[in-house]
């Protein structure tokens, strides 16, 4: 009996270190699929937009259809060909990518309002909001400094990771 009890104690401390740790590894992998999910996007929009020689454009979308013009990204987001370069899907533009909401309470907001990045055909993100540059901050439920990740877009295209506290030119990740 007293050796059970003596397992059983083992054990129990065993899991109040281990449970802890999953806990963190899991939530840093969401964050990471969260991030690399509309990184991997803007990569392909712009790749797109160069390989086919006309305006593609990522926005926030809820519906996976339309943008919504919101700046929460969380919500969700569309790969759209944008011909006219309005950033609005118009009859016969077709939708290249879908990605559905977020099923955690994470946040993903962007500066500035940005709802959408477009990217014309040499591979330059265009439009007012995204001339200064923007950040898209992700922060967790319970947002700490290693749970906050930031998109760096800039105008030339260049899409960049910043970890929380990360500096890159005049941008900071907090």
């Amino acid at each position: 009996m007293i050796e059970t009890l003596v397992v059983m104690a083992i054990a129990a401390i065993l899991l109040s270190v281990a449970v802890p740790s999953f806990q963190y590894v899991t939530n840093v992998n969401r964050i990471a699929g969260e991030v690399n999910g509309l990184l991997g996007d803007l990569q392909f929009a712009r790749v797109e937009a160069i390989k086919e020689g006309q305006t593609v454009t990522a926005c926030t979308s809820s519906n996976g259809t339309s943008c919504d013009g919101s700046s929460a990204w969380n919500g969700g987001w569309i790969v759209f060909a944008d011909a006219n370069g309005n950033a609005t899907v118009d009859a016969g533009e077709s939708v290249l990518r879908v990605q559905s909401p977020f099923t955690s309470t994470d946040t993903f907001t962007a500066t500035n309002g940005v709802s959408a990045v477009t990217y014309n055909r040499d591979g330059f993100a265009t439009g007012a909001s995204i001339a200064a540059g923007t950040l898209i901050t992700l922060h967790a439920a319970t947002p700490n400094i290693d749970s906050t990740k930031c998109l760096m877009v800039t105008m030339l295209g260049q899409i960049a990771v910043l970890s929380g506290n990360s500096n890159f030119w005049t941008f900071s990740c907090t």
